[in-house]
C-alpha cells in the first residue's frame, strides 16, 4: 500500500455560511496522479485552494503527513506542498531559471543565498520537465506551453510531497494539454510524489489519471479509477446534460442531434470508422452491417485511394469525399 500523503477528515468547503461539499474523507497517495473533474461551478477550485491551506474549511481537518495542515509554520508546509494556480503572476524580467529558483525560498535562509544544493535542485526541476533550452529566456518571451513547463519546475523545486495543479492545461492548444498531462503523469510515477490537478479536459483525465475525485452539482465527490466511474454510471450521471450523452463506450461525449434515419456502414480501417463518425455527426444512426437500413454506405479503399459508394432506394451512387456524401445524404433527408 502506498504511503497517504495527505488525509481529509470530515472535511466541509466553501464560503462564510456557503457550502459547496461536506463530509468528505479523501485520500492522496504517493506516487499517484490524480484529476479532479465536475461541471463548471461545482467547487473544484474551492477545493485545492482549501488543501492548500490557502482558504479555511467550514469543518473538518486536512492532514498533510500525518501533521494538521493549519497547525504547520508557513515554511514547513511550503517544504512539503506546491501549488500551480491557473493566474498568470507577473513575474517581470525573470529568467526561467530564476523563476525556478523562487521555489527554493523555503530552504534558504533571509538572504536567500543558494547553496550548490539549491543550485542543483533547480537544474533538476528545469531538466525533468523538459526546459533545458529555456533557462536563459525571459519568462514573458515564453509561450503558454513553456510558461507552464516552468512553473511546474518551480513548484519541484521545492521539494514537496504534494503538487496541486489549478487547470494546468487551460490556456494550451491540444498537443501542448496531451504533453503537459504526460508530464505530470510521468513525474507522479517516476518521483513518488502525489499530484492532484483540477482540468476540464475529461478525455485526457481519463486517459491520464490513476484515480479520479469526481464532483457533482449537488456537492458530493465519489473517487475510484476512471473506468470504475465510468461502469458504476457515476461519470453519466454527473455529466447529464440536456442535449449531450456521455457515451462509456466510446469515453466520449456526443450531442444528440434530430435523426436522419438509420444508415449501414460496410468496411473496415480508419475510412470506414471516420465514416461511422461523419454519419453520427450528421444525426444518422449506424446500423449494423446486417441489420436492415433504408440506405447502406460501402466504404472502398483500394491502391490510397478513397471511394463511398451508397445504395439508397433502389439507387446507387458514388462520391469522392465524405462532405460530398454528407451533403447529398442531408437533401434526401
Amino acid at each position: 500500500m502506498k504511503d497517504v500523503i495527505a488525509r481529509t477528515i470530515d472535511l466541509t468547503i466553501g464560503y462564510d455560511q456557503y457550502v459547496v461539499a461536506k463530509e468528505l474523507d479523501l485520500e492522496l497517495r504517493a506516487g499517484e496522479l490524480v484529476c479532479l473533474i465536475g461541471p463548471n461551478g461545482v467547487g473544484k477550485s474551492t477545493l485545492l485552494r482549501t488543501l492548500a491551506g490557502m482558504q479555511p474549511p467550514l469543518r473538518g481537518e486536512i492532514r498533510l503527513m500525518g501533521d494538521d495542515l493549519h497547525a504547520l509554520r508557513i515554511r514547513e508546509v511550503a517544504r512539503r506542498l506546491s501549488i500551480v494556480l491557473t493566474e498568470r503572476v507577473d513575474v517581470g524580467l525573470l529568467t526561467a531559471s530564476a523563476l525556478v529558483g523562487l521555489g527554493r525560498h523555503p530552504y534558504t535562509g533571509w538572504a536567500g543565498q543558494f547553496s550548490q544544493k539549491d543550485e542543483e535542485i533547480v537544474r533538476w526541476a528545469i531538466e525533468v520537465v523538459g526546459a533545458d533550452a529555456l533557462a536563459d529566456r525571459h519568462v514573458a518571451e515564453l509561450s503558454d506551453g513553456e510558461r507552464q513547463k516552468i512553473m511546474i519546475a518551480r513548484a519541484l523545486a521545492q521539494e514537496p510531497a504534494l503538487m496541486l495543479l489549478d487547470e494546468p492545461t487551460a490556456f494550451l492548444d491540444l498537443p501542448r494539454r496531451v504533453e503537459i498531462m504526460g508530464l505530470l503523469r510521468q513525474l507522479a510515477h517516476s518521483t513518488g510524489r502525489s499530484i492532484l490537478l483540477s482540468t476540464h479536459d475529461l478525455d485526457l483525465a481519463l486517459r491520464t489519471a490513476d484515480l479520479i475525485w469526481l464532483m457533482s452539482p449537488e456537492g458530493g465527490l465519489r473517487v475510484g479509477a476512471p473506468e470504475d466511474l465510468i461502469l458504476n454510471g457515476a461519470f453519466q450521471e454527473t455529466f447529464r446534460s440536456e442535449g449531450v450523452t456521455f457515451d462509456p463506450a466510446s469515453g466520449s461525449f456526443k450531442i444528440e442531434a434530430q435523426t436522419n434515419g438509420r444508415i449501414a456502414v460496410e468496411g473496415d480501417g480508419l475510412p470506414a470508422i471516420w465514416t461511422r463518425r461523419a454519419l453520427i455527426r450528421s444525426g444518422h444512426t449506424i446500423a449494423g452491417e446486417d441489420e436492415p437500413a433504408p440506405a447502406r454506405v460501402e466504404v472502398i479503399a483500394e491502391n490510397g485511394d478513397v471511394r463511398w459508394r451508397v445504395r439508397s432506394g433502389g439507387e446507387v451512387k458514388e462520391y469522392r469525399t465524405i462532405r460530398e456524401m454528407i451533403s447529398e445524404l442531408r437533401g434526401r433527408g
